[in-house]
């Protein structure tokens, strides 16, 4: 058999199950070899391509696809997507591929069955739930966005910079389709936002810091988004420019004074500036008033003196009011001598109390009648 294709200038060429062969004759597309044993001129060139990659690629698709329509037809499927739309393909009720947009794809007829599920994208951007589902399970979501938005959230989401759509709690997926999708996720729960350190300078001239602290929430998502770049950012500074202002009108005696009215008559101009960015005030807080340190040495030094000019007064009071007391007691004695006489009584009873012993020279009957005897 070697020396018959020698002399007629063939060759045997063998193709498996899992292969395909081009050949080419003269630098010409020739034929397409399926599986078997073949007889090609011996000058012939072969392509061989392994059905277990089953995309056609070679630089001869083009060539073929022109020049050889019907033979590209009997061994090739053709996967071509317009401008608008996205396909899906299964190959044996798998999932292969996601076509984007205006893109071709020649797979190999004999490596399928192929199937395809073409999508309309002028009918919106959201990827139907069931076959989103089989995209995420086949890790095959880099032609979509998924978007998930928590129990207390909303998200927007942006086309090419332009608001699409406000989505709510759940899990949602679109298809990129070569546009360009940001999604603010926005929460819609009461937060805190505090201010610290901002400093002030009250009407008597005194530089302090105050903190400041207030409870918001957000009731119009897309005003809140839309309307500024940040609005935690414009709470900020709203609360820092209410509160210069009424704190500068004050005294530091004034502010130190009562702090509660303060921060009401802040918050009014706080909670309409923020009202017109879709965001709720609710309790505005002026938590702490730093002064520095000069001002604080003085400050303490002023109180400790008012504190001890207030208990030499208390103190003075009490010495009064002891001195009266004893000028009563002694009024009571002179008129009363049975009153001195048990004054005598309990002062001996005290002293009895703490000695030992108590020797009295006069004798009991003595006692009885210079101490007891109570008369004139």
């Amino acid at each position: 058999m070697w020396l018959l294709n020698i002399l007629t200038g063939m060759r045997k060429v063998t193709v498996s199950e899992t292969e395909r062969a081009i050949v080419l004759r003269k630098g010409r597309i020739h034929a397409i070899l399926g599986a078997g044993e073949h007889r090609i001129w011996a000058r012939d060139v072969l392509e061989r391509h392994d059905l277990g990659d089953p995309v056609f690629t070679s630089p001869l698709a083009e060539a073929l696809m022109r020049g050889h329509a019907e033979l590209a037809w009997a061994h090739l499927t053709e996967m071509r997507t317009d401008a608008g739309e996205i396909a899906v393909i299964e190959r044996d009720g798998r999932l292969f591929e996601v076509l984007a947009p205006e893109t071709r794809r020649l797979l190999w007829t004999d490596a399928g069955p192929w199937a395809v599920t073409r999508v309309d994208l002028s009918d919106g951007f959201a990827v139907d739930r069931a076959l989103g589902d089989r995209l995420t399970r086949a890790r095959m979501t880099h032609a979509m966005t998924v978007v998930e938005v928590a129990e207390a959230d909303v998200a927007l989401m942006f086309v090419d910079g332009a608001l699409a759509e406000v989505l709510e709690a759940g899990v949602h997926r679109f298809w990129t389709a070569g546009r360009t999708i940001v999604v603010k996720r926005v929460d819609l729960r009461w937060r805190a936002h505090d201010v610290t350190g901002h400093e002030i300078l009250t009407r008597d001239r005194v530089s302090l810091r105050v903190n400041l602290a207030a409870d918001f929430r957000v009731v119009d998502p897309v005003r809140a988004v839309t309307a500024v770049r940040d609005f935690e950012d414009a709470l900020h500074r709203a609360l820092g420019l209410a509160f210069r202002k009424t704190l500068g009108a004050l005294t530091l005696d004034a502010l130190l004074a009562d702090k509660l009215a303060v921060d009401a008559e802040a918050a009014d101009a706080v909670r309409a500036e923020m009202a017109e960015l879709g965001v709720e005030v609710g309790a505005i807080t002026l938590k702490d008033v730093i002064l520095p340190g000069e001002m604080r040495d003085i400050l303490t030094g002023v109180v400790a003196a008012e504190k001890a000019a207030e208990a030499n007064v208390i103190r003075r009071r009490e010495e009064t009011n002891a001195t009266r007391s004893l000028l009563n007691t002694a009024k009571v004695m002179a008129e009363n001598p049975v009153m001195l006489r048990l004054k005598e009584l309990e002062a001996l009873e005290a002293i009895a109390g703490k000695v030992e012993r108590l020797t009295v020279h006069s004798g009991t009957d003595g006692l009885m009648n210079d101490i007891v005897r109570l008369r004139d």
